[in-house]
Formats: C-alpha cells, structure tokens, sequence
C-alpha cells in the first residue's frame, strides 16, 4: 500500500522556527485539509513531502516506487505544444512503461532463454499490462477529453497553442495534467484558485473516486467540506491533526481558539499594567524596588503568540447614504458580440439592501451583466436607468489592474480612508493580507493578487449604497472571507455580486440571478441553497415528463411549478399541531443525542489513530513487516469508519436544520 509519512520534520528560516516536530500520514484514501494563517508555512510543508525542500530535522519516508504528484499554487506556465499535446504529457510515466514492456517482449524472443528466466519476464509483462490497463493507459484519449471538459476547456480549443493561455488557464492546464498522471499521493496547493463553480464540483467528484491520498489546500470552505476527512492544522509551526470534516475541525478549533484568544487578551492586560507602572514610576527612587520587581515579572511571562491572520478584526463599512427604494432598473437589456447573443433581452429591477448573485457557467455573460449595471460597458441594446441617490462603486480584476502609485500601500489605503476609520488602517490592511513589512511595498512593485487585495479594501473604505463586486473573494483566504463576508452582511446598502465561493453564495446571496449563455436570465427570489433545491426540483420535473412522454402517459411533471397558498393547505387542529410539535422536539433530542454519540466516537477514533501514528514513527517498527502491516490496517479501518460517521454526521447535521428550521 503506498503511503508517505513525515515524521519529526523540523525546518527553521534564520531566527523563526517555522515547522517544529511535524508528523504526517497519508495513504491510499486518504482526504486530507492542511489548513493554517496565511504565511504559517503550508506551502513549504508540501515542497519537503514532495521532496523539493529539504528538512532541517526528521524524516520523509515514501513506500518505495509510490509517486507522489506536487501542484503549487502558482508559477506553471506552458509555452510550447497545444492543450491536448500537454495533457498527454501526463502519462509519461506510462509510455515508459509500455517501453519497458516491448523491451520485455523483443527478450522472450531472445534464442536460448531459459525457462526460469521466461516466467520471470513473461511475469513483468503481463504487471506491466495489468498497470498500464488499471491506469486507463489506452482510454487516454477518453480521459484527457473528460478531464479537461471538466476544467471547462472547449473541445474546439483542445488543439489550441498553450501559450495562448492566460495565468488562470495554464493552472487549470498544470491542474489537469496532475490528474490525468493518476499518482499516488496529489498534493494540491489551492487547486480551487481559478476554477468557476461548475469545475469545482466537478473536482469534488473527481477526488470522490480517485483511489490514491489527497493532501490540499483550499480557501474554498465548502470544498474542504465535501472532501476531505482529516484537517492538518500548521499552528506557531506545530502540526496538529483533527479527525472529521473540516466544519468539525471549525467546530473543535473555534472552542480552544476562543480559550486561546482569552488567555492572550488577559496576558496583553496584564502586560499593559505592568508597563504602566514601569512608566509611571520609574523616575521615583523610592519606588525603584517595586519597579524592579516589575521589570523581573515582565521578563518570567512567556508571551502567547497568535499569529496576525487569526486575531480578531471587525470590519465594517461607512454608512451608507440613503437611496432611492428602485436602486437599479434594467429595461429590455441584451448584449450581444457580433453573431454571439450574450444575454437574452430581459428586464430587472434590483431595490434597496437586496444581494443580488449573478451565477452561471463561464462565458454566459456575468462580467459582462456586472460592467453594464457598473456604467463601464456602454455598447448594449435596451436601457438602465438608477434610482435617487445612487453612489456606485465597482470592483473587478481590471479595476484591480490598473491601480497605479508611487505611494505604499499603507499611505495608499490612507488616502481615502474615513478620518474616523484611521487608528484602525493597520488592523483593515492585515486583514486583507498586508501584514508587517507588507504595508510599506510600494504599489509598483505588488503582485496581481496583492494589487486585488488592496483595490478591494480601497473600494471598501468609501461611502457608496450600490456595490458592484466581481470575484471579491479570489485572493483573499479563510479569515479574509469571513471578515469580509460579515462585513457585507452588515452593509446596509445594496450588493450586485459574482462568486465562485459556495459558502459566500449561500450566506450573502437574498436574489439569484441565473444567467445561461444568449438565453433570458431568470431570477430566484431566495439564496443560493434555495436556488439549487429549485433548479433540483424543476430537473426532476422535466425528467418525470419525459419518461412519462416516453411511456406513453400525459404524466404531471411537465415542469410547471405550480403556486402553494395559504388556503391550499389545510390548517391543522390543536390537537394535531401538539402531537406533531411533541415529535418533533422527541426527534430533536434523539438527533442530537446521535450527534454527541458520533462527535464522542470520532474523537476516540482519533486518539487511537495518533497511537497508532506515533507508533509508525518509531523507525524500529518496519523491522517487523507484520506489525507494520497491522497498524496500517487498522489506521485503514478506522479512517473507513471515520468516513462512515462523518457521512451520519453530515446527514444528521441536515435533518437538525432542516427540524429546527
């Protein structure tokens, strides 16, 4: 069974210990979150695994002949050879193969071979064949085709020159290539990072089926969560691993980070009031004992660290001005680029402290929809007009672009930032990303994601009532997100957005607006989660009718959701609203009881797994092949229940909103 495990890694950058003692285990079905604050060293965790870093301490054994694929999250580019030409490349390994076979077969053919030597070879041809069929090696040219229409390439683009490709593309392109080498162990570095919602939940299914080890990190909250089933968590350079989802690792982590974050608010006070006493007695000789006695207690503190990307930073925006109830009215508008119908004629009116979410699939027109609401995009059929007091502001990749200064970013955010709000700036930029040495890089020299981050925060800091966001979320991580989302939560004007972040879709969105390629939008009067279960319903519907077509019936799903009134439903009797009520709070409780069983269950499986890990750690272990085979069983049948609970757990956690609700 290939595995790899890193056991007692240690590496330090000069002063700063960034991963101390670290152990990891990964093997076949493995789903694996390494989660952590921006900066804590997660990357460079997955170079030592992959082997392109080098440790300053422990070890990083790998069964041997187990190939172990490493994605980064940026810094792939393809220059020569077409799309399809380069997804080829993928099974390298397996032309070698092949080759190694024909060499096999032309040494059959060699005179006087002896029969042990025969069966021998005749044995290596026929692993090799069995290798080469089980790794869909002939199918190849099925599987790059589903594979990159999974990432949304266009079959018409597949013998397109790579080197035409932008940034994102060419990720998607090393994205792909990674999962078409069918590996033992991926180690994904923000995989999710420029994939729209279609390619994401096709990844999802994808990594559902893979049969090797997954170790990935994601700023995507809701991938991590149908993935995987460990989190890796990298802490002041401590490794610690959480059994469960990863909104069961949330769950467990917010509790001790809520003790944590106490403990370092009580210690900053005390800190406090004994630097006050030092200052204001200092100079007083007849205090010079107790100042003394303070400066000793101030040195016996061992400071508790918690690293920037996870203090508490509350956001909020500037009040927004009044506007009219009518924000935006788009009269009979389309759009269309030569013969190519963008968007359908239609008609919307967006009202005041709506949040509207544009979806579709790339290319149906979203950006497009966002510039023409924004003004930038002029050249449209139809009308927009916007209501009384609207003060618009809008945010994209380009606007991001073409941000040009001499200034840092510090006094770049300064420059528009609302008196009130300035004692505050350092706080706002470093929940944004730009932290210590970061705040003083002049804008010149700032990278595409940092050139986002700050003209997001720009945006941000000036007093509008109509926000027009494309892709907000693209460059910020977890904390980012979060402060950013509750932010937008709390903004009492009206937001018009585009996300590829499903968490942020659902939490944000009161409006959705469906947009599918040259066809009439159609808008949902709900969240994102309300829009699925509709699109699910009227799917079903149309399926219903059509097999009833087809079976020669009228049948009823003819995909006509029809109208549910108050008088259509008949009230219930005291009697019966009792009973039910007593039920389902009797349900309630069971549902819960199972929640704490399966929570108490998971976190015995975890310890038994951490003994079992630490036993692996032991390099004396692997004299023993039995033992050693043991322990990876058991590890193997415990992540098996694991994965059953976590799935009870899931389906428990639905029906309890659902009772609640």
């Amino acid at each position: 069974m290939p595995f790899i495990q890193l056991s007692g890694v240690a590496l330090s950058f000069g002063a700063r210990d960034l991963i101390k003692n670290a152990t990891l285990n990964l093997q076949d079905g493995s789903r694996a979150a390494l989660t952590g604050p921006n900066g804590a060293g997660k990357s460079t965790l997955m170079k030592i695994a992959a082997g392109l870093i080098k440790q300053d301490s422990g070890d990083v054994i790998i069964t041997k002949g187990a190939r172990v694929v490493y994605l980064p999250q940026t810094g792939i580019r393809f220059d020569q050879g077409s799309i399809r030409n380069i997804a080829e490349e993928a099974f390298g390994f397996w032309h070698k193969k092949l080759a190694e076979q024909d060499r096999l077969g032309q040494a059959l053919a060699t005179p006087g071979i002896t029969e042990k030597e025969t069966a021998r070879l005749l044995e290596e041809h026929h692993a090799i064949g069995e290798a080469l069929e089980n790794a869909g090696y002939w199918r190849r040219d099925e599987r790059i085709a589903d594979v990159l229409s999974g990432l949304d390439f266009k079959p018409r683009d597949f013998d397109r020159s790579a080197g035409e490709l932008s940034g994102g593309w060419q990720m998607r392109l090393a994205l792909a290539r990674v999962l078409l080498s069918d590996p033992d162990i991926m180690l994904l570095d923000e995989p999710t990072n420029y994939l729209d919602l279609e390619a994401r939940t096709w990844l999802e299914g994808f990594l559902k089926d893979y049969r090797g080890a997954v170790l990935l990190v994601s700023h995507d909250r809701y991938f991590l969560d149908v993935t995987v089933r460990e989190v890796y968590e990298l802490f002041n350079g401590n490794l610690t691993r959480y059994a469960g989802t990863y909104s069961q690792y949330e769950k467990r982590r917010s509790q001790e980070l809520a003790a944590l974050f106490d403990a370092w608010e009580r210690q900053q006070e005390e800190i406090q009031r004994i630097e006050d006493f030092i200052r204001r007695f200092r100079y007083k000789e007849s205090k010079a004992p107790q100042v003394q006695s303070r400066i000793k207690m101030l040195e016996k503190i061992t400071p508790i660290e918690i690293p920037e990307g996870m203090k508490r930073i509350h956001f909020s925006f500037p009040p927004a001005p009044r506007s009219g109830h009518a924000v935006v009215r788009l009269n009979d508008v389309s759009k269309s680029y030569g013969a190519t119908h963008v968007l359908g004629s239609f008609s919307l009116e967006v009202e005041r402290g709506q949040k509207l979410a544009l979806v579709g699939p790339n290319g149906a027109g979203k950006s497009t929809l966002m510039r023409i609401i924004a003004g930038v995009e002029t050249n449209f059929e139809g009308e927009i007009t916007y209501g009384a007091n609207v003060i618009l502001a809008y945010f994209s990749q380009e606007s991001a672009e073409l941000m040009a200064s001499d200034s840092t970013v510090e006094e770049e955010a300064e420059s528009i930032c609302p008196p009130d709000m300035l004692p505050k700036i350092r706080n706002l930029l470093g929940a944004f990303l730009f932290r210590d040495d970061d705040i003083e890089k002049p804008i010149s020299v700032l990278s595409g994601g940092e050139r986002s981050r700050l003209a997001l925060l720009k945006l941000l800091l000036k007093p509008s009532n109509l926000l027009v966001l494309d892709e907000p979320t693209n460059h910020l991580d977890l904390t980012s997100k979060d402060i950013l989302l509750e932010a937008l939560k709390r903004y009492e004007g009206t937001v018009i957005f585009v996300s590829h972040d499903r968490q942020f879709l659902d939490e944000l969105a009161d409006r959705v607006l469906e947009l599918s390629c040259g066809s009439t939008p159609r808008l949902y009067h709900g969240n994102y989660a309300y829009y699925l279960e509709k699109k699910a319903r009227e799917q079903s519907a149309l399926a219903d009718s059509a097999r009833a077509r087809s079976e020669g019936g009228v049948g009823t799903g003819s995909g006509v959701v029809l109208p549910v009134t108050r008088a259509s439903v008949p009230a219930p009797t005291s009697g019966r609203d009792w009973a039910d009520d007593k039920a389902r709070k009797a349900n309630l409780r069971k549902l819960k009881r199972r929640e704490e069983e399966i929570s108490a269950r998971i976190d015995e499986i975890a310890a038994k797994k951490t003994a079992y890990q630490a036993e692996l750690a032991d390099p004396r272990v692997y004299v023993n092949g039995d033992r050693t085979k043991k322990i990876l069983a058991d590890i193997a049948a415990l992540d098996r229940e694991t994965e059953r609970l976590n799935n009870e757990w899931l389906e428990i956690a639905q029906e309890l909103g659902e009772e609640e609700a």
